[in-house]
């Protein structure tokens, strides 16, 4: 029974919960054991018998041989396959073994084993973990397997260990940092689309930032050992504070817990409900725990519920200058109300500022909204002004016929026809018959200035007063490194350079950020003195936390930060975001070739916003640890309008 079920509310694919179990050929009795009595979802389970080795076939005859299979297809229905068996591939396999009998009977194996699962139409197979130094033949054969696959997904197992004082030239055995292991063998697999990794869950963790660089990995299951269990008061298996924290981090992620091992607690008389003389299943305790961290959740809040379809969806900036936007994105927009709330708490202060108290009822403040859209910074303003009990004559400027039409709609039924004109002009290219005492637009983008915020603003503040106030005033990009697996693989997947030098819109969820933000390019209005749309250029350097270990960089995620008036903010940067608003998702732009990062070595960033005669691109490039080929969004027809 999914854990979801257990407790009425469910959280994607991470509501399975599995159980490792040893090889039977009596498949029909394993399920029933381990499903119906057990109540864990599926069985990840060998599908070879684990004596089998082709070199001791009698005759060698390995082409015409009965496999020691776990049993006939006909025993389970193609549904039952499918959804409550996951595949475990012999453990006893080593493909870069120097014995050559070993790695011809590993690698003969592998593929027997992997068409086997194939054959049975399973979801999924677990490899097993990688033996000895070098992976570089177990990779080379798995690569090729991937090739072929069309529905079936590997995982590989990997120990979730990282010991203290790691370093690269390490010649122990065993692996010191299992990331490392991970990474030099999906590098070694160029189809590593269809490859993801089970982790071992052991007793002992390592620090947070080493655990958080799994989070933007494609884990797919979290294999808890029972070893790793405490004991609470009552006898019962319960987990460390840090285990209960991960395992929600992997639940968020839509990885799938998987109990493994045998039970060590002894509970004799736990689950009264059994009737005397039924068989009980050992590990169900394990589960019933596992079934509580998960039921224990918070629900996810209206609006994350809401963008559950945007998590880690590319999508392409918007352009506003140069396309008119539908209803339907208006109106998206125009249910953020904290974004409003801001606005109105902007233009509240100027309008303090601008007017004193004395002369609230004699002087009338001329407030322009550029890019008015269908009205919502209009209602923000005069709702400004009736706070404050100043008088407010509004132009609001809008390019796009279809939202004129809306706002005069607004005007009427709003009754505002003497307070606010509209015009029906792009604001470049407007000749206001008076000067605006405040200039407000909401132009910006995801960073900031991706949607020609500067380039629009420096053309409509002709007609601002020397001293008249911008809102907003000044905003700054932000930029951060980050892991992001299936972001990179979802970009590797069109299979040209466009979408590598393409910035993308994404709601990031599976994603690890590896080092704090920092600001990239500031834009500050009015600006009388010289033009916005000048190339900028910045030099970052980032570095990973001492305790982190290695990381891999699939490219950066992008924010902006704005102020709107004085200590009024707003942005999505992480440590300033302001709470609970969602017109923003962050920007992400990738590498075309990952870079491996380590903590005693910095990475260094270079990024340019470059300005044409009639549009505006970024070019973003790597030149430390390892240089990157330049990325381009020219000619890739971004912002473009000027």
């Amino acid at each position: 029974m999914p854990l979801g079920e257990r407790g009425g509310w469910e959280r994607s694919e991470s509501r399975y919960c599995g159980v490792e179990t040893d090889f039977s050929d009596d498949v029909t009795y394993l399920l029933n054991f381990n499903i119906s009595t057990g109540g864990f979802d599926y069985v990840l389970a060998p599908l070879m018998n684990p004596s089998y080795r082709p070199s001791l076939v009698e005759g060698n005859g390995v082409d015409t041989q009965v496999l020691p299979v776990s049993g006939s297809d006909l025993v389970l229905s193609p549904s039952q396959w499918s959804s409550h068996v996951v595949g475990k591939i012999s453990s006893w396999i080593d493909l870069d073994s120097e014995d050559e009998v070993l790695r011809m009977d590993s690698e003969t194996t592998l593929k027997q084993e992997i068409a086997w699962a194939t054959h049975l139409s399973l979801q999924a197979c677990l490899l097993p973990t990688p033996k000895g130094k070098s992976c570089a033949n177990y990779a080379r054969c798995v690569n090729q397997i991937l090739q072929g696959l069309t529905t079936l997904q590997l995982w590989l197992r990997v120990p979730l260990v990282k010991s203290d004082g790691d370093s690269m030239d390490d010649t122990s055995e065993g692996p010191k940092d299992s990331w490392k292991l991970w990474n030099s063998f999906r590098l070694l697999c160029e189809h590593d689309s269809k490859l993801s990794v089970a982790l071992d869950v052991l007793s002992t963790l390592p620090s947070e930032t080493s655990l958080g660089r799994w989070m933007g990995e494609s884990v797919r299951a979290a294999i808890v050992s029972t070893d790793s269990f405490l004991t609470n008061a009552r006898g019962y298996p319960c987990l460390s504070k840090r285990h209960q924290k991960l395992i929600a981090g992997f639940f968020d992620h839509a990885a799938q817990v998987v109990i493994s091992g045998k039970s060590v607690h002894n509970l004799q008389k736990s689950h009264d409900s059994n009737t005397e003389g039924t068989e009980k299943h050992p590990l169900r305790t394990y589960l019933d725990y596992v079934a509580y961290l998960f039921q224990k959740m918070e629900p996810l809040p209206e609006q994350e519920r809401i963008e559950l379809g945007y998590r880690d969806f590319l999508q392409a900036p918007l352009q506003p200058l140069m396309d008119n936007l539908e209803a339907q994105t208006y109106e998206t927009f125009e249910r953020d109300s904290v974004k409003y709330i801001q606005y109105q708490r902007a233009v509240e202060k100027a309008l303090v500022d601008r007017v004193p108290d004395e002369k609230a009822s004699e002087l009338t403040t001329v407030l322009m909204v550029v890019g008015a859209g269908r009205g919502p910074l209009v209602r923000a303003s005069l709702q400004a002004a009736e706070e404050t009990g100043r008088k407010l004559k509004v132009y609001a400027v809008e390019k796009n016929p279809n939202a004129v039409v809306t706002l005069h709609n607004l005007v009427k039924m709003e009754g505002w026809q003497d307070i606010v004109t509209i015009i029906s002009c792009d604001m470049r290219f407007w000749n206001a018959t008076e000067q605006a005492d405040i200039l407000v637009s909401e132009l910006l983008g995801s960073f900031g200035d991706n949607e020609l915020s500067p380039e629009c603003l420096d053309g409509a503040q002709r007609f601002l007063k020397p001293d008249g106030i911008s809102i907003p005033s000044s905003y700054t990009s932000f930029i951060q490194p980050v892991t992001a697996s299936k972001l990179y693989n979802d970009v590797k997947a069109h299979k040209d350079l466009a979408h590598f030098e393409t910035a993308y819109v994404v709601k990031l969820h599976s994603v690890a950020k590896l080092a704090p933000s920092q600001d990239v390019f500031t834009f500050t209005h009015p600006n009388f003195s010289t033009k916005s749309n000048n190339q900028r250029y910045k030099k970052l350097q980032f570095n990973l936390p001492s305790d982190s270990g290695s990381a891999l960089v699939h490219g950066f995620a992008g924010y902006f930060d704005s102020v709107l008036y004085k200590d009024v903010h707003l942005g999505i940067e992480p440590t300033t975001a302001t709470p609970n608003m969602f017109s923003w998702f962050p920007i992400f732009f990738p590498l075309r070739k990952p870079v491996e990062l380590h903590p005693d070595t910095p990475l260094e960033v270079h990024f340019w916003r470059c300005c044409g005669s009639s549009k505006v691109w970024y070019e973003w490039s790597v030149s430390s640890p390892t240089p990157s080929p330049m990325h381009n969004t020219n000619g890739r027809s971004y912002w473009v309008g000027l």
